[in-house]
């Protein structure tokens, strides 16, 4: 069914007027921390995902991560139906817009319901709308300026299509497919050279979908959630497809929804993509941990900086607390022996062509 419709390449596209200061192109899509480090927030937590948390408490995890020096932010309308913007922009628009990295997605819409559950899609407390999948040219358009409303911004770096795997959609998956490159690739090109967006991309938990659209059309970024981590690699053979077309790769999910986001035991009670670790899962990650421990080192140690290593330029967390933010920049700079990194290729628990970190100073 895809074989109709073929977008134009990125050199045929047509230009944009980059002496307008509200595009920023020569900007890259994300933007490390200030010290280098390339971590960006994520803003699922701050929807409230599976726990509710205050907006002072969402508020202050923005402006720790900022004060430490992150620069890249991730949100979307499916994040607690809006409530992950309006917590961002609440936050971010207080700061150099020109200094930070803002990212959402289109293809859901929200609409205002009173008879709204206050718990949808795994999000809590919620705010008062329900949401339906929308990818078409008016759907798409009415999606961008509801987030940069509830953003209180005028332009995002990067707009991610959401969510358009056979997983999600099921028999629906042909014509949500066909609709993306009918309908929403041209839409978000337009809205790319009226200056509502600098960056068009895909936003998904799923590699295969990536090379399917990727037959057919070209687009600047990819945010790929939970398939390239310590645990789950199945999209590593993609890697040098993005690197060959310069595609922007952000990594999202890289602890698996929490199963690699702390020390495990046989007592462990872990999630692996927001639902119970399958035992062959399970079984592997205690075989991580186990490595992990004859090396001394965090297991969400190790997961952190093997996401690091791979050829993507952002690696997005989830953070609900301004602890968590922390943690994880010490998990970051954890020395981390190379003995562990060989030892996992020995062990076929990582494959040999995947890049891990390299230390220049040893551990003993």
């Amino acid at each position: 069914m895809l074989d109709r419709f073929q977008t134009q390449s990125p050199t045929h596209l047509p230009a944009v007027d980059e002496s307008n200061p509200s595009i920023a192109m020569s900007k890259p899509i994300f933007l490390p921390c200030t010290d280098g480090t390339r971590l960006g927030l994520g803003g699922a937590p701050l929807g409230n995902l599976f726990h509710p948390i205050s907006d002072a408490q969402a508020h202050l995890v923005i402006e720790t991560a900022w004060a430490d020096g992150c620069r890249t932010f991730d949100t979307a309308p499916h994040y607690g139906h809006g409530l992950s913007e309006r917590r961002m922009g609440d936050v971010l628009r207080h700061h150099e817009r020109n200094n930070l990295c803002l990212s959402s997605k289109v293809g859901r819409l929200l609409t205002p319901d009173p008879n709204a559950p206050s718990e949808q899609h795994g999000y809590v407390n919620t705010l008062p709308f329900v949401q339906h999948w929308d990818f078409s040219r008016s759907g798409i358009r009415r999606s961008m300026e509801d987030s940069l409303q509830r953003l209180g911004m005028t332009h995002l770096d990067a707009v991610f299509i959401h969510d358009i795997d056979e997983k999600t959609h099921g028999k629906q998956t042909e014509h949500v497919l066909q609709q993306v490159l009918d309908d929403t690739l041209p839409t978000l090109q337009r809205l790319k050279e009226e200056g509502l967006l600098s960056h068009i991309g895909l936003g998904v938990n799923d590699h295969h979908v990536v090379s399917r659209v990727l037959q057919h059309a070209s687009f600047d970024c990819l945010l790929l959630a939970g398939r390239y981590s310590l645990l789950d690699q199945t999209a590593l053979a993609l890697m040098p497809i993005l690197q060959q077309k310069s595609i922007a790769l952000a990594l999202g999910g890289v602890f698996n929804s929490g199963i690699l986001a702390q020390k495990l035991t046989h007592e462990t009670q872990a999630t692996f993509d927001y639902a119970a670790a399958p035992a062959t899962l399970l079984d592997k990650a205690m075989r991580l941990q186990t490595i992990c421990d004859k090396f001394e080192v965090p297991l969400p140690a190790a997961a952190l900086q093997f996401a690091l290593a791979a050829p993507a330029e952002i690696v997005l967390l989830g953070i609900r607390t301004p602890q968590e933010w922390q943690q994880a920049r010490q998990a970051a700079a954890h020395k981390i022996p190379q003995a562990l990194w060989q030892e996992l290729r020995e062990l076929d628990l990582i494959p040999p062509t995947a890049p891990i970190p390299f230390n220049h100073q040893t551990h003993d």
